[in-house]
């Protein structure tokens, strides 16, 4: 198993330049210059191994707009296998400029996880289920981070919760 990881995320700064940003094994390959994060928007964020095309395409929605932006990614090692195997969702912490982490600037709400198997050979014939459990990940680099998960709960059969201000030192675990 290679282990690599493919990332969609939202990046937030202080200096207001937000984004949204592909990565793959650790690096930013592609930032979003059609769909931008606006305050109370709500996004789409799809990560497809296309095994046919030998690519890896990230696909970002604004739901609100229904603007859409797709960024491929040619994968040219013949070894690549194309199996999720480690999913995370929630917040990476970055802190270049001290040695205390930055507050929240944003109530955000994660909602409609799932994940998507393809069984034939057309890459867009994805089915979509829900997850059942959430288990924290806790990186040891910190004593706590400064948000809370609040209002956990399943919506429209999916696992949603809310991220805010607070403290936390664990992360968040729903049904296991």
């Amino acid at each position: 198993m290679q282990n690599l990881a493919m990332e969609l995320n939202l990046i937030c700064q202080f200096d207001n330049q937000d984004y949204f940003e592909a990565i793959f094994q650790g690096v930013n390959r592609y930032r979003f210059k059609e769909v931008l994060p606006k305050v109370h928007n709500s996004y789409m964020r799809v990560i497809i191994m296309d095994k046919v095309n030998r690519q890896i395409k990230y696909i970002l929605t604004d739901q609100s707009s229904k603007q859409s932006e797709t960024y491929s990614l040619p994968i040219s090692d013949a070894n690549f296998d194309y199996k999720g195997a480690n999913q995370f969702t929630g917040i990476e912490w970055w802190n270049k400029m001290g040695y205390y982490p930055y507050p929240v600037r944003y109530h955000v709400e994660l909602s409609q996880i799932m994940f998507g198997i393809n069984e034939s050979d057309d890459p867009d014939s994805v089915t979509f289920m829900p997850y059942n459990t959430m288990m924290p990940n806790k990186d040891e680099n910190s004593a706590k981070y400064p948000v809370s998960f609040q209002d956990t709960m399943l919506k429209d059969g999916c696992i949603c919760y809310s991220v805010q201000p607070g403290a936390c030192g664990n992360g968040m675990r729903f049904n296991c």
